[in-house]
């Protein structure tokens, strides 16, 4: 298990007129991270997805943040599913589901995700504030978004409560990161089995 662990690893860049963007990705890491994408808050959640998912994420972004942040945190969403797609590979062994609730003071959400091979985003997060620092909150459903159609993951993502749109969006990434550590772990108990009735995914 432990040679199949090590290999599942990836690097992969996207360059557009709009954006240059490399991601490496340790899906079996410690949770380093090293980012840059020219949005603080943006890159205070990507750390969250790496601290909390034991996933070494270098991420490194230049993007065309004097129109707005959108072009930037859409296509890191793309770069890093891309990324996850290739470092998974087969998926064999893993325990393909994952969900996990995070809370932060008042806020709570849950995140559910299935490695189906399937892209699909179901995401209700009321958003107390439009604006999160240099963030703008609107973008989170497009980094998820980017990141299911090219990951290939169905994820469901709730904000059940919250008033700190600081602390909704820290909640919802602190509960995917830890959904997606649930779900790719390898199962001691199928190691080498595709972890479906298709055989396949």
């Amino acid at each position: 298990m432990t040679s199949q662990a090590s290999a599942r690893t990836a690097e992969v860049s996207r360059n557009t007129a709009e954006t240059q963007i490399t991601v490496k990705v340790n899906l079996d890491g410690t949770g380093q991270s090293n980012l840059s994408t020219g949005i603080g808050f943006f890159d205070h959640m990507l750390d969250q997805i790496a601290r909390h998912g034991l996933i070494d994420l270098d991420i490194q972004a230049k993007g065309d943040l004097h129109i707005d942040g959108h072009h930037t945190v859409e296509d890191v969403g793309i770069t890093l599913g891309q990324a996850f797609a290739k470092a998974v590979g087969d998926k064999k062994g893993i325990r393909r589901y994952g969900h996990a609730y995070v809370p932060l003071d008042e806020a709570l959400s849950r995140v559910v995700v299935d490695f189906s091979g399937r892209p699909g985003l179901i995401m209700h997060v009321p958003f107390k504030s439009g604006m999160i620092g240099e963030f703008d909150s609107q973008l989170a459903y497009e980094f998820f978004q980017g990141f299911v159609n090219h990951a290939f993951v169905t994820l469901h993502i709730d904000n059940l409560r919250g008033e700190n749109a600081h602390h909704q969006a820290e909640t919802v990434f602190k509960a995917f990161a830890r959904a997606l550590r649930a779900a790719l772990e390898l199962d001691p108990r199928s190691v080498g089995m595709i972890p479906s009735t298709k055989g396949s995914l």
